[in-house]
């Protein structure tokens, strides 16, 4: 399986802590890869390192052959890197329509004259976008509300949004960050079927969570990263037997950290 994104010895510090030491990843091409560990663990900072939102203080970030180290955030999503945030990160005064088609707008083929012109090429972009805008809404299960204000959405629906808006930039690779943070057991299980309609379609998934079994429940391939390093990875079943994965989750009783097997996504 041919490799989508690979970090080498990948480290961030910020003064004398250690955030990140030496990480080697690869995120192979296609299917769900997750990254997991507990909270302060570093998989957040993993994220903003790979879209620029922070400079690595030393290893390399390759994706596709290119190193993103120095790269502003806006070239990595040009080369086909999103995001989805924690705290989700929307405009709530927008329709939903207007939230996908500012994801968009990079891929229109008219230039300022066409938008101050109206010319038909504009035109013709502008109906195109509209068009993808309720294509991608569809695939979360949003389109019947394309004309609704963001603001009016319930906390989950935010998150399907969120993630239409991460689609629409047309990335070779989507990163999830905690997708299911402060959602309900039901609102988790609709989120589930729609990551996975959206891996089916094509897309290579890089997820980090902690809520293992929602990650156990799509990932097939999943890496442990536990005070800056990585110490295990593998499938559902060797992650869950795993004595080191075990032992850096001694201690927690919250259900959504448990290294049960998982009976849903909840």
């Amino acid at each position: 399986m041919s490799t989508s994104l690979q970090l080498n010895a990948l480290s961030r510090h910020f003064g004398g802590l250690k955030v990140l030491q030496d990480v080697n990843l690869e995120v192979p091409q296609g299917g769900i890869f997750g990254l997991i560990g507990p909270n302060g663990a570093g998989k957040t900072t993993v994220f903003n390192l790979i879209t620029g939102l922070l400079p690595p203080t030393g290893g390399r970030i390759d994706f596709q052959g290119h190193n993103l180290a120095g790269r502003k955030p806006h070239e990595i999503t040009r080369m086909g890197i999103a995001r989805t945030f924690q705290n989700i990160r929307i405009f709530k005064e927008m329709s939903l329509l207007e939230n996908v088609m500012v994801g968009l707008h990079a891929q229109l083929g008219y230039g300022p004259l066409g938008l101050l012109f109206s010319s038909v090429l504009f035109r013709s972009e502008e109906r195109r976008a509209r068009e993808r805008a309720h294509e991608l809404l569809s695939w979360v299960k949003l389109d019947h509300k394309a004309q609704e204000k963001a603001d009016n959405l319930s906390y989950g629906e935010q998150r399907k949004l969120e993630l239409a808006r991460a689609l629409a930039t047309n990335p070779k690779l989507l990163l999830l960050d905690e997708p299911v943070a402060g959602m309900n057991s039901a609102e988790k299980v609709e989120l589930m079927q729609v990551i996975r309609t959206i891996s089916a379609r094509g897309y290579t998934i890089f997820m980090i969570e902690h809520d293992m079994r929602f990650v156990m429940g799509l990932c097939g391939d999943i890496a442990v990263l536990n005070f800056g390093r990585i110490i295990a990875r593998g499938d559902p079943d060797s992650i869950r037997n795993n004595p080191e994965v075990i032992e850096a989750y001694l201690g927690r009783e919250d259900d959504e950290v448990s290294l049960a097997a998982p009976g849903g996504a909840a």
